[in-house]
């Protein structure tokens, strides 16, 4: 009798393999959605730290004041617009900024709404129904928030 070689796995081999490749997923797709998650809060707090450090910014170029928020300008325009001194955005008179060149999207909802509250530190109240908000914005004290659920004021 002959030997031959055997050509390929038996059913036995093959189970073991597919029991690897299911641990193997198992360890390694949970990692994958985290990091998204992880984007997204590393990505919020530089555009947080970013707006804050810009209304500072517009604070001292105007004297102390802050971005006079009102019917006819919002936050996103003044920080994105050439302002007097005064704070009334003026394209062609304006000699303060812009800070930015557009102004940053919540990474959570995807909106860079910003929506002006009178509380500091916001609460739950503040935050729009679903965290489908982009910011909170408090006028009088020129503090900035996620529009998500309060406590996350990184």
């Amino acid at each position: 009798m002959k030997y031959r070689p055997r050509r390929g796995l038996t059913l036995v081999e093959l189970l073991i393999m597919a029991v690897m490749m299911a641990v193997l997923v198992a360890v390694v797709i949970p990692q994958f959605g985290t990091s998204t998650d992880d984007t997204r809060k590393i990505s919020a707090e530089y555009h947080l730290s970013t707006v804050r450090s810009l209304i500072a910014a517009y604070r001292s170029q105007h004297e102390g004041g802050l971005p006079v928020v009102n019917r006819t300008q919002r936050l996103a325009e003044i920080l994105t617009s050439k302002t007097t001194l005064d704070g009334t955005v003026d394209s062609l008179a304006g000699g303060y900024g812009p800070y930015l060149p557009e102004f940053p999207e919540n990474s959570f909802s995807g909106s860079s709404e910003v929506k002006l509250i009178t509380t500091d530190p916001p609460m739950a109240t503040d935050v729009t129904v679903g965290n489908e908000g982009g910011w909170l914005y408090n006028p009088s004290t020129g503090r900035i928030w996620l529009d998500r659920n309060p406590g996350f004021d990184w």
